[in-house]
């Protein structure tokens, strides 16, 4: 009977962590090197180097990041020192300081956030339909 208790406690634990909660790098964490990940990530720590996500990212209020990122979407709150890229957006909350180029299809720069570098918006690109009205045309009798 405790096997089956600890097999139903063991069932919650794996299941949250597949769910859509973000994996925490704690206040107490200082990570040096190159960091990629899959998966929606929280930094509440230290990190020093390069940061490679394909999904979101949220920087806390006490990080400090010296490193240049790239992920899905960016939230920040706490400190960075680096190039931010971010594929849909970039969130500078109040009290966030950012020193280092954005590139990214979208920003918010809340008052209060600190924010020195240059900023490329890029363009999201529709799907081209050139290839239907070609096709379109290319059928007509003349």
């Amino acid at each position: 009977m405790s096997n089956q208790s600890n097999s139903n406690a063991n069932t919650p634990t794996a299941t949250s962590h597949s769910n859509s909660s973000p994996t925490v790098f704690g206040k107490t964490m200082k990570i040096i090197g190159e960091v990629s990940s899959d998966e929606e990530l929280q930094l509440d720590g230290e990190l020093e180097g390069k940061l490679n996500l394909k999904g979101k990212l949220t920087i806390g209020p006490a990080s400090k990041v010296n490193a240049n990122i790239k992920a899905k979407e960016v939230v920040i709150y706490g400190t960075v020192k680096g190039n931010v890229e971010a594929e849909n957006r970039i969130s500078l909350r109040a009290g966030a300081s950012i020193v280092g180029d954005i590139k990214t299809a979208g920003i918010v720069i809340e008052d209060g956030a600190y924010f020195k570098g240059g900023i490329d918006i890029s363009r999201v690109e529709p799907e081209k339909t050139a290839p239907q009205a070609t096709g379109a045309a290319a059928g007509q009798k003349r």
